[in-house]
């Protein structure tokens, strides 16, 4: 079964996006293992809050990516 989890800034995705997300991302395992890979596919996405990133051991804020 084709696993995929995705980690957002939370509040960034709309409902409409985040099922654009899952087809895009099935539609790439069911292109790379056919299609009867299409139905067990797992997509999860999980969204991080403010301040729950890191690069080089710096936090990242909403502010900092230019979300405000």
């Amino acid at each position: 079964m084709p696993f995929a989890n995705l980690k957002v800034p939370a509040d960034t995705l709309t409902p409409e996006s985040k099922k654009k997300l899952i087809d895009i991302v099935t539609d790439a395992y069911a292109g790379i293992y056919g299609e009867e890979a299409r139905s067990g596919t797992l997509v999860v996405i999980d969204e991080v809050p403010d301040g729950g990133w890191s690069i080089g051991g710096h936090i990242l804020t909403a502010e900092m990516l230019g979300r405000h």
